[in-house]
């Protein structure tokens, strides 16, 4: 057993490494992306904006149920509109009773006052994230929606926030200015069609997103085909027992184990998948966490793996290297690294 093969710094990385996506991955991510859907559904989103009428916020409700455009479809094209995202929004739902005392978005529109009262908001369980308003992934955005009454809630804010009567909810609400388009094709032409995802930051993150996930699902499928039926592959897993500290158990981008194993203590590996074209948060945290992963982890008689390419990964050294330092085994995202990656694996699941 060699070991020192399967142990390299960020340098030998490097020197073997894509550095770049592959193509591979880029057409995968685009196979799947958010981005690409927004555009290809942009047409009848603005369609409805103008068809819809600010003065009658029903109607545009009825719009959506007529045009079978899902709620949480068109809650995403607000965001990238807006500019606000789930994380001012799970903001707003923690804040709901300081923001909207009398529990209605009461607003004024051309001197005429209007109530709406929430039916869903504020939540008093869970988070208002990507994941609860079915907008983390394409196929969420397909599905049809799980919750129209919080839909409608939302859509509300993005709409007709920024005319909050109240001046403590309108500034917080200020881009929530939507219903000044309302009706209005000459507006929509020439503002919302040229600047709904220029101006925003949302839709860079995920095009981002979508990459490290294409990345990774690449990684799983190249595991799972050539480890072959004896072993499973699963993404987004966990090994029995390990954590990060005391709280919160560690997930692993993709966790590998033999199917049929008959021993007392039956090992894993957890691969974490760090490509990085360009530096950022993603690279620091891997690296903050790489400690704690690999010695829980070890302590399980368990393997750590990293995956580790990009040029953003090759420029924070130090990030880079506590991830290269805390592991079993390292490898660079091409196909001839990944078959050391499995030379790892079934040398040490067996």
């Amino acid at each position: 057993m060699d070991n020192d093969k399967y142990i390299r710094n960020i340098d030998e990385l490097a020197a073997v490494g894509s550095k770049w996506w592959p193509k591979d991955v880029r057409a995968k991510a685009l196979t799947n992306s958010i981005l690409q859907f927004m555009l290809d559904t942009q047409e009848r989103f603005l369609s409805i904006l103008k068809l819809a009428d600010k003065y009658k916020p029903e109607r545009l409700f009825g719009l959506l149920r007529e045009s079978g455009f899902n709620f949480h479809l068109f809650i995403k094209h607000l965001s990238l509109l807006t500019d606000v995202g789930a994380e001012p929004l799970q903001r707003i739902n923690s804040s709901f009773n300081d923001i909207f005392p009398s529990g209605k978005l009461e607003y004024i529109i051309e001197g005429k006052h209007y109530e709406y009262a929430f039916k869903s908001l504020p939540l008093i369980k869970g988070k208002l994230d990507n994941k609860k308003m079915q907008s983390d992934s394409k196929e969420s955005l397909l599905a049809p929606c799980k919750d129209e009454q919080l839909a409608s809630d939302i859509i509300m804010l993005l709409v007709f926030g920024g005319a909050a009567e109240l001046p403590k909810t309108s500034s917080v609400l200020y881009r929530c200015n939507v219903y000044e388009f309302l009706g209005n094709s000459h507006l929509i032409d020439t503002y919302v069609r040229q600047n709904y995802i220029r101006v925003s930051k949302i839709i860079g993150g995920k095009t981002a997103t979508d990459l490290g996930n294409a990345a990774q699902s690449y990684a799983v499928e190249y595991l799972a085909t050539h480890l072959g039926d004896d072993y499973r592959v699963r993404s987004n897993g966990t090994i029995p027992g390990v954590k990060l500290d005391d709280e919160h158990e560690a997930t692993f981008d993709i966790v590998v184990d033999r199917k049929n194993y008959q021993g007392k203590h039956k090992p894993y590996v957890g691969v974490e998948v760090s490509f990085q074209e360009t530096s950022n948060s993603t690279v620091e945290r891997k690296g903050r966490e790489a400690q704690a992963r690999f010695q829980n982890t070890n302590n399980k008689r368990c393997f750590v793996a990293y995956i580790i390419d990009g040029a953003g990964n090759f420029s924070r050294r130090t990030a880079a290297n506590d991830m290269c330092e805390n592991s079993h085994c390292n490898v660079a995202y091409t196909d001839k690294e990944f078959e050391l990656l499995i030379e790892f694996i079934k040398e040490k699941l067996g």
